[in-house]
């Protein structure tokens, strides 16, 4: 059983919880993710290793409530346990001095690239990091970035914090007075995808990490294939971290939207379960 130490809302729809799970706070490395399980009834979650201590053995997971499972996991408490949580899945971010390096994150995705940057920078590269967010409630994580970013740049749809507009926006404007060597992108997938088109006009590579649907986390279900420079991967073994250049784009955005009215059916019953005091 991996107990839930502490546990903190970032706001009405995205938490942190840090679990004691000590062999996985030892090994995992920026990147990587962990898949974890409430209780036997549960769903399948996959979820980025945001930070570890592998002194405390905690992990440091943030997820947003977006369907029934999540919303279970909301309704957890410091003391809980969860019955499964295996990791570190995926294959690390590769680290290494590149020189001048463009850190991208969007909404909840921000939780990801976290500890990206962080490494990053520990490697001794110039780090500029542009979030994105609907609105400065739904902001996670600039604190934390801005420590370990040479130059941060906030985004909002709404101007309510840093500057209004598109992540992609303040993208053109770095490319235009700084040379990146090396850039990522984290967010929702339409965000990637555009985040792709914008560094590919300026020559800069960037990497995306994907996050399609997963069962076991080993490549052995097959849920998670992508398409990369036109041959099958598996997010959860080959990846999660590709070139963006490589990704198929449209057929990922499809993919990611097969179980919609699934989604819609579960959120309604949990819905109705709520109102009439069953959850």
């Amino acid at each position: 059983m991996f107990k839930i130490i502490e546990k903190n809302e970032l706001n009405p729809i995205e938490f942190e919880i840090f679990v004691e799970a000590p062999r996985i706070a030892q090994k995992a490395q920026a990147g990587q993710f962990v898949i974890l399980r409430i209780d036997d009834n549960g769903e399948r979650i996959p979820l980025t290793v945001v930070d570890t201590c592998s002194k405390k053995g905690l992990v440091r997971l943030i997820f947003q409530v977006i369907g029934k499972s999540t919303a279970d996991l909301a309704q957890l408490q410091v003391g809980d346990s969860l019955l499964d949580l295996v990791g570190p899945l995926g294959k690390a971010t590769e680290i290494e001095k590149y020189g001048t390096v463009l850190l991208v994150g969007g909404g909840v995705g921000i939780a990801a690239l976290f500890p990206i940057i962080k490494a990053l920078k520990e490697a001794d590269n110039k780090v500029i990091t542009i979030l994105g967010a609907k609105n400065k409630d739904l902001m996670i994580l600039a604190t934390e970035c801005e420590k370990y970013s040479d130059e941060l740049y906030l985004m909002t749809d709404d101007g309510s914090l840093g500057e209004k507009g598109l992540v992609t926006d303040a993208m053109k404007a770095i490319f235009a007075k700084e040379k990146i060597d090396t850039a990522w992108a984290i967010g929702p997938s339409m965000m990637m995808k555009f985040s792709t088109l914008t560094a590919n006009e300026a020559g800069i590579p960037i990497f995306v990490s994907l996050n399609p649907i997963m069962v076991d986390g080993t490549g052995m279900c097959g849920g998670c294939r992508v398409t990369i420079d036109n041959q099958i991967r598996f997010a959860c073994v080959d990846g999660p971290e590709f070139l963006g250049a490589s990704v198929d784009w449209d057929e990922f955005i499809n993919r990611m939207q097969q179980y919609s009215n699934e989604e819609k059916v579960a959120a309604n019953l949990l819905k109705g379960g709520m109102q009439n005091g069953k959850a």
